[in-house]
């Protein structure tokens, strides 16, 4: 080998051994992302309901997250988005049901969350539970809300969502009867934030 042909087979070398160091953080970065998308999809489609009626009328349930100051934040904002997009278009109606009272704020969550709404344009018929703190209080103070849905749809990130599915069907079966999927889970949105909130959501019980 000549010496400019070695030079040339040595400085590629010499490049690939100082991009090792960042290829394992890279690959382990990505691996964690794969991860937590596999946790929220499986999350999203379980503890449903058999009793549900498409078409007819339709309850979506949007918990809301604690909130500082007096305009949503991101993933108050997120959860409204999720909760629209789950609306079905083919229900004769259907009402978007928001909870959450002022635990980081003098205003309650869901009241931030229905102004987030009516500025994205949604002119539909809103129910608002001001007065829980906790995921248990949510689903329980939502329960009047939603007793006279044919569907009902649980919005929030998917093990979130979950946790507040198990919890209707500790509290009310019949209605967690009629529990169908939202579409709170889409590929790669909040990729950042899923990792965190699979491995919380992991190691808070899901009533079950």
């Amino acid at each position: 080998m000549t010496d400019a042909a070695f030079s040339f087979v040595w400085r590629r070398y010499s490049r690939r051994v100082r991009l090792l160091p960042l290829a394992v953080p890279i690959a382990a970065v990505i691996g964690l992302v794969a991860w937590a998308e596999l946790v929220h999809r499986r999350s999203s489609g379980r503890r449903l309901g058999s009793d549900a009626r498409s078409g007819t009328t339709e309850a979506v349930v949007v918990l809301g997250y604690r909130n500082r100051g007096g305009r949503a934040n991101s993933l108050n904002r997120y959860r409204v988005r999720a909760g629209l997009r789950s609306q079905d278009p083919r229900a004769r109606e259907s009402v978007l049901v928001l909870c959450g009272g002022g635990v980081a704020s003098a205003t309650p969550e869901a009241e931030l969350m229905a102004s987030y709404a009516r500025r994205r344009g949604y002119t539909g018929p809103m129910r608002l539970d001001r007065d829980s703190a906790t995921t248990w209080e949510n689903i329980r103070n939502a329960i009047p809300l939603i007793e006279d849905a044919d569907t009902i749809k649980i919005v929030s990130n998917s093990l979130h969502a979950e946790k507040g599915r198990a919890f209707l069907w500790k509290l009310r079966p019949d209605l967690a009867g009629r529990l169908v999927r939202a579409e709170d889970h889409r590929f790669g949105e909040l990729a950042l934030v899923k990792p965190l909130a699979a491995v919380l959501g992991l190691r808070s019980p899901r009533g079950a």
